[in-house]
């Protein structure tokens, strides 16, 4: 039988800046496939697994591209991927749009367009998330990126669905939105825990252009998030009851609850459940407006 020969792709060293995008385009992609378990896509766990997440194997069988290629990608070797093999890639490797973006500005390829729904979140967490209701629920990573959410949320917080993709953070509506911000009823208790909790969450971050964007922006907009990043308070996600002022029903109090989609991301979806019947009453009416 025939066998094909590779040419070898010589790994480049200096400071040449696309060998650097290279190195961090390595560390990337290793850092998303440890957070895959074998059971998010279909695969059996297996023994003996000495590997975080997915093996390179897997992850180049389901992206339908060469095992050897990919193993070159990872190891920041010289060579040239097309927008559709890496499309394959970030879908296999379920990557948010932001992270999406992110893999192209390392790849030196264009970004792409941001899709209306992301396809990080799977369709049956789209549908879950459809049978929640009237209870309020949203998908969001790390950073705070609203990924999805349900139409008892959106009519909450006033139309999330009418903005655009990349304005769909929680942090940058927050101090950034007069409309959003008086939404919060407890804000002087909220949005020290909102930005303490973003800046834990950035020490497995702090390189990434994504994250530091958004830091700069938050900054240079709000006065508020600038002082209150200085002081470099750190706190973990809690589960908590907030209370909410909707335009609609008026205050409503909530509990919210965290659910991660596995060991290793970083994706929750957030539940928010009545604290009374007073607000269970008023999140149907809210569901009501929502699918009117």
């Amino acid at each position: 039988m025939a066998t094909t020969t590779l040419p070898v792709a010589p790994v480049e060293s200096g400071h040449d800046p696309r060998a650097i995008r290279r190195r961090e385009l390595a560390r990337f992609l290793r850092s998303r496939r440890e957070r895959i378990t074998p059971e998010q896509v279909g695969l059996p766990p297996g023994r003996r697994r000495r590997t975080p997440g997915l093996r390179r194997e897997e992850v180049a069988q389901l992206a339908g591209v060469g095992v050897t290629w990919y193993t070159w990608l990872e190891q920041g070797r010289d060579i040239q991927a097309s927008e559709q093999v890496l499309n394959a890639i970030a879908g296999t490797l379920r990557l948010d749009p932001y992270e999406r973006s992110h893999l192209c500005t390392l790849a030196g390829i264009p970004e792409p367009a941001a899709a209306k729904e992301c396809r990080a979140v799977p369709p049956e967490v789209h549908a879950m998330l459809r049978q929640l209701n009237p209870y309020p629920a949203t998908v969001q990573n790390a950073r705070g990126d609203i990924l999805a959410f349900n139409a008892t949320y959106d009519r909450l917080v006033g139309g999330l669905s009418a903005r655009p993709f990349e304005e769909r953070n929680s942090l940058l509506l927050a101090f950034t939105d007069p409309a959003w911000r008086a939404r919060i009823v407890d804000w002087d208790v909220a949005a020290p825990r909102m930005v303490a909790q973003f800046r834990a969450a950035m020490a497995r971050h702090v390189a990434e252009p994504a994250w530091k964007d958004l830091v700069r922006r938050l900054r240079q907009a709000s006065p508020e998030f600038a002082e209150l990043w200085e002081r470099h308070e750190v706190k973990a996600p809690e589960n908590l009851t907030k209370r909410y002022r909707s335009v609609d029903v008026g205050l409503v109090h909530l509990r919210y609850t965290h659910l991660w989609f596995g060991p290793r991301t970083e994706t929750r979806l957030t539940t928010y459940t009545p604290a009374d019947a007073g607000s269970a009453d008023r999140l149907a009416e809210l569901y009501a407006l929502a699918t009117a």
